[in-house]
């Protein structure tokens, strides 16, 4: 039996079918991703520490396994090989690497306090009076891609196409995704001939001008890589946050109440709900033993950052304060962005409940639905009410 990542039955219940694989399985769970498209998915917290600090065995690089995958395989251009950070091994890895983290580490994270609020408040506004909200279209999304165009020099006219390419592409459900892939490249391939011609104090020239000397086809695949990682996960992991606080008895009066910190809500999201749960793909260069299971040669081998978080073997125990999830990954190809990510949830969110003490769910917890994919873990929708309060003073 290989379990459907992809399925409604899945996205609706993730933790009842991680039980299940480990009760069938153990720790290494044959998969599909899309239907016929088989990978490992590893739910075994002390085997993905293993495979994420060997990239030697365990090599991102994808190139044998997608010779034989059709075009129209909708989780292909989530997974198939490009020059950048994330689908190489080696020197190549290395070289994009050093370009990503310089131009992540030139962001100023007490400018970008400043940031978050100055797009939270007139996002706020706009439905603060109504005394409801959908928080996914109306806030998160629009924050967070505004302060990642910000971060990357990208003019709104540029970031509209970049949004509605990325969303197709993260679904990886169905055809919209190679649809997605090249609305997003159009797109970002504009951004780069910009900042050639007006570079400034943003992520895009930092990749230009840095000594890897990235061609335009490297560019266009490192700034993909960054959208990536900062667009639909961040929306995720603050939406998935709020979730939690709204839901919750043991934060819904104690973050208000101030005992509990936003920053401790957020580590419990990225224990059990992080925003990409299931990722850090690796296709093993040789069949590998794991344990008593044979990994196959190029074929891939997925971390269920969710499901090892989750792993027994490792305890439950008290989370508050306890960040040692894999939600950034590890090893190699670990998030080089995580004071950067951390810092827009926790501040995305405080400037909400400040502005909206009274928050709550316009529905019962268990009517929200989760969109279906092999990869995120992402609410369709997060329907609020609270008392109609007068707009924001804009600063």
């Amino acid at each position: 039996m290989q379990f459907p990542l992809y399925s409604e039955e899945f996205a609706a219940d993730p933790h009842g079918n991680y039980r299940a694989m480990r009760q069938r399985y153990g720790s290494l769970v044959p998969v599909e991703l899309a239907p016929g498209v088989p990978a490992t998915l590893v739910i075994g917290y002390h085997d993905a520490v293993r495979i994420l600090n060997d990239p030697e065995h365990f090599p991102a690089d994808p190139r044998i396994w997608q010779q034989n995958i059709p075009a129209d395989c909708p989780v292909k251009p989530m997974m198939e090989w490009y020059p950048n950070v994330l689908r190489n091994a080696g020197d190549a890895h290395r070289r994009y690497r050093q370009a990503n983290v310089s131009a992540v580490d030139g962001v100023d994270l007490h400018g970008l306090h400043a940031i978050v609020e100055r797009e939270a408040t007139p996002l706020i506004n706009t439905f603060c009076e109504n005394g409801s909200a959908e928080l996914i279209s109306q806030y998160a999304f629009p924050l967070v891609f505004a302060g990642l165009n910000d971060m990357l020099g990208c003019p709104p006219e540029i970031g509209q196409r970049v949004a509605a390419g990325m969303a197709a592409l993260f679904d990886s459900v169905d055809e919209n995704a190679e649809l997605g892939m090249q609305m997003l490249s159009g797109a970002l391939l504009e951004l780069i001939e910009l900042k050639k011609r007006e570079p400034g104090d943003d992520m895009v020239t930092r990749l230009l001008q840095h000594d890897a000397g990235l061609d335009d086809t490297e560019m266009l695949a490192n700034i993909i890589s960054i959208y990536g990682a900062g667009l639909e996960p961040q929306q995720n992991l603050i939406i998935n946050t709020l979730r939690l606080i709204l839901t919750d008895d043991r934060f819904a009066g104690d973050v208000l109440g101030g005992s509990l910190s936003t920053r401790d809500a957020l580590d419990e999201v990225l224990f059990n709900d992080p925003p990409m749960a299931n990722f850090a793909i690796s296709y093993p260069r040789q069949p590998m033993l794991v344990g008593d299971t044979w990994l196959p040669a190029h074929q891939p081998v997925v971390i269920s950052l969710a499901g090892c978080n989750n792993d027994p073997a490792i305890g439950g125990g008290e989370r508050i304060g306890n960040r040692s999830h894999l939600a950034w990954s590890l090893g190699p190809h670990a998030c080089p962005a995580k004071s950067v990510a951390s810092l827009v949830a926790q501040e995305a969110i405080d400037q909400l409940l400040d502005a909206l003490p009274e928050l709550r769910l316009a529905v019962p917890v268990d009517e929200l639905s989760w969109r279906a994919g092999p990869f995120h873990r992402a609410l369709a929708a997060l329907p609020v009410v609270f008392p109609a309060s007068p707009p924001l003073n804009v600063k």
